[in-house]
């Protein structure tokens, strides 16, 4: 893959706020297009939050008020995917930052505001949560480009939303609006846009507020089923319920509901 007449564009950047970490897609000129850059840092970013002892949830989210993610930076394509190998380069580059979302030890929450198209609705389908504000747009353009997405990549779409949706979007290229996304599982959730931030930080202080290794032996255990449920998955998933009885939390969590006070967990 030739970079090197790939112009240096937009960033990831993080921030904390109380328990919340934000993974921020910032590349407002270009609508949150993902520049390769970006693609590459995005793993990183994610780990940094994930090692962030504050934060107990991470919300993803595009810089501003008008896309959340507009996909990749097909500005870039003539020199990052000119060639099948090259492609297959660049693709293995975004299949890492999904999964560094998928698999991150932490859940997290898509806070999705206008454009998700392409890369953008695929880092949304590699969050465990989606929420999104009314008035959206939400496609896959790959027909109108003559481009192929990664299988890791289209396992999320199938996932979400089933074969026969799948098809379709792939087939027809076509944009749907909030609802109609909704109504096929793309989303979990929509909103009205002004009521958008209360609903994600309402989500946030509940799962802030919950056992952090009960959470992260469910994102395992489900994980593994929906890929398959090969050993090595639900071996994982097994040893870190086990790792929940175990904790100080379950002690904490039995102890506050026989106090009738709420738990404080640590997340140890």
């Amino acid at each position: 893959m030739d970079t090197s007449t790939v112009a240096i564009t937009g960033a990831i950047r993080t921030e904390v706020n109380g328990s919340t970490g934000w993974l921020i897609i910032d590349n407002e000129p270009k609508r949150n297009a993902v520049s390769l850059a970006m693609w590459q840092d995005l793993p990183a970013r994610v780990q940094d939050l994930v090692n962030d002892d504050r934060v107990r949830v991470i919300v993803v989210r595009g810089a501003g008020e008008s896309s959340f993610v507009s996909g990749a930076d097909i500005s870039e394509f003539e020199a990052t995917r000119a060639t099948a190998a090259a492609a297959k380069a660049y693709d293995a580059i975004n299949v890492a930052a999904f999964k560094a979302l998928k698999h991150a030890a932490k859940p997290t929450i898509a806070m999705i505001r206008g454009h998700c198209i392409g890369g953008g609705l695929g880092i949304a389908l590699a969050c465990d949560m989606r929420i999104a504000a009314e008035g959206n747009q939400f496609g896959i353009p790959a027909a109108r480009l003559g481009i192929a997405y990664p299988l890791d990549a289209m396992s999320d779409i199938v996932e979400a939303v089933g074969a026969s949706a799948a098809k379709r979007l792939l087939f027809t290229a076509e944009r749907l609006v909030t609802q109609e996304a909704l109504s096929i599982g793309l989303i979990g959730e929509r909103v009205p846009a002004d009521d958008l931030m209360d609903c994600i930080t309402k989500h946030c202080l509940t799962l802030g507020s919950n056992a952090p290794l009960t959470l992260a032996a469910a994102k395992l255990a489900i994980n593994a089923i929906a890929s398959g449920a090969n050993d090595d998955d639900m071996d994982r998933a097994s040893q870190a319920a086990t790792t929940c009885y175990d904790s100080a939390d379950f002690v904490e969590g039995r102890n506050a509901f026989l106090d009738k006070r709420r738990p404080t967990f640590a997340g140890k």
